[in-house]
């Protein structure tokens, strides 16, 4: 376990996203899933309240907290991802049942989590980042031969 785990609040879907997000990386898992012990404002007891759960390593924990608020793009999950291959399967996946686009790489999936999909090498060369850079700039999902190309 991780000393210190990002928190995600959600209304209700805490499990069903962790389900989800485990299912798309290898070496995830969940860990626990606690329930209310009473009716609380987050719902009543015996319903899912937490749940933790590791995505390739990193432990999260997921907060039925109630009344919903916004996750925003101060805060987000990079996939640092081998090949265009993963990086199409976690933009498809990810994107789905109302998951928005952004620009650069950046998602917002459907649970409202934003969400960086990126090759691994990513402006790894000093020579070559700006060139990357600005064919990046004119992406929405990334496409690895063109920033390779670049």
């Amino acid at each position: 376990m991780s000393k210190i785990s990002p928190c995600l609040w959600f209304d209700g879907e805490a499990e069903e996203a962790a389900r989800f997000y485990v299912s798309l990386l290898p070496g995830s898992r969940i860990e626990t899933v606690q329930t209310n012990p009473i009716d609380t404002p987050a719902g009543p007891a015996g319903s899912v309240l937490v749940v933790e759960f590791t995505l390739a390593g990193q432990t999260f924990m997921a907060l039925n907290g109630g009344t919903r608020f916004a996750h925003t793009l101060a805060t987000s999950f990079r996939i640092a991802c081998a090949d265009q291959g993963e990086v199409d399967r976690l933009w498809a996946a990810l994107c789905a049942d109302g998951g928005q686009a952004q620009q650069c790489g950046w998602l917002i999936d459907r649970y409202g989590v934003p969400w960086q999909i990126t090759p691994a090498a990513l402006l790894a060369d000093p020579a070559r980042a700006p060139r990357v850079m600005a064919a990046l700039m004119g992406m929405v999902k990334l496409d690895l031969a063109a920033l390779e190309a670049a």
